[in-house]
């Protein structure tokens, strides 16, 4: 017998449609996935501000490092344990969506089963991979936090680029040529594609 075989689901009497209903928007998540260095967290901040400051929307950005200081600090970087940092991270923003809000996420997540998964989980928010497609190359260069020099001296392991996978997204809603746009252009693609969903509005 399944450990799940003794749960019973609690029906709450305020439902995922009354909740939205006093929202402004549409409930969405929009999941930022691209190499280290890429420009995820800058792109995903850019895009809650003007979120926030333009469209009164109610958001929250869940980002890689500050999650794995708190919810998955017991996580480490191999395979499995950034599978489960991607689930963890899928159930979170399933939660924050049914309250309501447009959750942007930013991490790696490097494979493409567990970006599907989450595709799956979250198909009724309003899901949107973001690809923030950068060269390594690019990548490398700026470094900002050091981890690929770090890497490439052996003092970090499984650090995705250099010794760990990174596998490109398939068919993403979005993609972003960070090495080619500011990060302002890249928040503003994004802007531009929630209000052709009309999951934003002006009004």
């Amino acid at each position: 017998m399944k450990k799940d075989d003794h749960l019973t689901p609690y029906q709450t009497a305020v439902t995922q449609k009354m909740r939205t209903s006093m929202m402004t928007h549409a409930p969405a998540v929009l999941w930022f996935t691209g190499l280290p260095g890429s420009g995820k967290s800058t792109i995903a901040n850019l895009v809650e501000q003007r979120l926030h400051h333009d469209f009164r929307a109610h958001t929250y950005l869940l980002d890689g490092d500050n999650i794995r200081r708190g919810l998955n600090a017991d996580l480490g970087f191999s395979l499995a344990d950034r599978t489960e940092n991607i689930r963890r991270i899928g159930e979170v923003a399933r939660l924050l969506a049914d309250a309501g809000l447009i959750v942007l996420t930013a991490f790696i997540s490097p494979l493409a089963s567990d970006r599907d998964k989450n595709r799956g989980l979250l198909a009724d928010y309003n899901f949107t991979e973001i690809f923030v497609d950068c060269p390594l190359d690019i990548c490398e260069d700026r470094d900002p936090k050091g981890h690929y020099a770090k890497a490439r001296a052996g003092e970090i392991t499984h650090f995705t680029g250099v010794d760990s996978l990174f596998e490109v997204p398939r068919h993403p809603e979005i993609i972003l040529p960070s090495d080619q746009e500011t990060p302002e252009q890249c928040a503003e693609a994004v802007i531009n594609y929630l209000l052709q969903k009309e999951i934003i509005s002006h009004a």
